[in-house]
């Protein structure tokens, strides 16, 4: 089922694609701006608007547990493509807060189901944590690039420069879904998940995955009022966290370049020790230097350790199941993940439970994904 693509061709279509579909997250504080001062939108209204769009991506997913076997996926993922531009195009003659709403769930859905075949994709590939570092690169690259040039053009043209933008990427960028393959390999030359143990392993796998974004998501959403209650200032934090974005690019670029170079369990070890690490150096009232150095290291081990975690994930499955599975469980773990923590946060009075909990869950997760590997792990060439 699965025809013969160039290794470059298929690259290229993994990390452009992945880099546009969560623009309006990666992007949401400049987005989520506009919408407050052009749409006029409460809080509660903007909140809602970017729980549709994550909750759809998430959502993608269950779909996909019927298609992915059954769809080729060069035709789904023009069908996506095709229906995101569609999505974004309306959503620049939305009239109503309810068409907004609306659109951008469907063009949530066309992008999770784009992302969706991209994981797939990549864990059919020789050397994965290489292309899932290059996969987390290019969305933070395009992350960074719409935080320093939409709000510009939102000021002369307003929201829908955006969708406009999005659109017009989606639409350069169609013919490279002939690099993605037709399907899943044949399971019985690829799958593991059939031998014995494997579906604990597959299980400890998504667990692991789901306790690192439960600890990312609680750390990072609250890491500016962390810094507010230390004494720094917003402009102060603010400059680190844009400084961290670069360290984040660096995070995953080096993934990729180490490639299979290291053992990977070598590699895991060296990721999460440090990212526990930096989140203790967080507790107490941290000066500038302190809170500086905690960020930049934690936002470097997260997209170091996250390609990682994926690959493991691509060895026990190259059929996409386990990586379909990862989408909706990446999802999961953004929800769940601030929704502890805000209450650690308000039952403690301080951040102190947050991060001895963060720390905690980093390392539960670090356990499990060692559980989750094959015994022997059979070793492929880089592409």
């Amino acid at each position: 089922m699965n025809t013969q693509t160039r290794p470059w061709e298929m690259l290229a279509a993994i990390v452009l694609f992945a880099a546009i579909t969560p623009t309006i997250l990666m992007t949401a504080p400049a987005v989520a701006a506009q919408l407050a001062s052009q749409w006029q939108l409460s809080p509660s209204h903007i909140g809602d608007l970017f729980s549709v769009e994550l909750g759809a991506m998430s959502l993608a997913t269950l779909p996909a547990l019927w298609w992915l076997k059954r769809v080729n996926w060069r035709l789904a993922a023009l069908v996506a493509g095709v229906l995101f531009i569609v999505a974004n195009l309306l959503s620049t003659g939305a009239e109503t807060y309810t068409d907004l709403l609306l659109a951008r769930f469907v063009s949530a859905l066309a992008g999770g189901s784009l992302m969706i075949i991209c994981l797939a994709s990549a864990a059919t590939t020789a050397n994965p944590s290489r292309v899932y570092g290059l996969w987390v690169m290019g969305q933070l690259v395009v992350g960074a690039v719409g935080l320093a040039v939409l709000p510009g053009l939102f000021e002369r043209y307003g929201l829908n420069a955006c969708y406009l933008i999005l659109a017009g990427l989606m639409t350069v960028l169609l013919p490279l879904v002939r690099g993605f393959p037709s399907g899943s390999p044949a399971p019985e030359a690829t799958n593991i998940l059939s031998a014995p143990g494997s579906r604990w392993r597959a299980a400890l796998g998504i667990g692991a995955i789901l306790a690192f974004y439960i600890s990312l998501g609680g750390v990072w959403t609250f890491i500016g009022a962390l810094a507010t209650s230390a004494g720094i200032s917003p402009q102060q934090s603010g400059e680190v966290l844009a400084i961290a974005t670069v360290m984040g690019i660096a995070g995953a670029a080096s993934v990729s370049l180490i490639g299979a170079r290291l053992p990977r369990a070598v590699l895991l070890l060296m990721g999460y020790a440090l990212m526990a690490a930096a989140v203790l150096l967080l507790l107490g009232q941290p000066a500038l230097l302190r809170f500086a150095l905690a960020a930049l290291l934690f936002k470097f081990t997260w997209t170091f350790v996250l390609p990682l975690i994926l690959a493991c994930l691509a060895d026990l499955d190259h059929s996409g199941k386990l990586m379909n599975a990862s989408n909706l469980v990446i999802g999961g773990g953004l929800a769940i993940g601030p929704a502890i923590a805000g209450r650690l946060i308000e039952a403690s009075g301080g951040f102190t439970a947050l991060l001895i909990g963060g720390a905690v869950i980093t390392l539960v997760s670090l356990v499990m994904i060692l559980g989750s590997r094959p015994p022997l792990p059979a070793e492929l060439e880089p592409v």
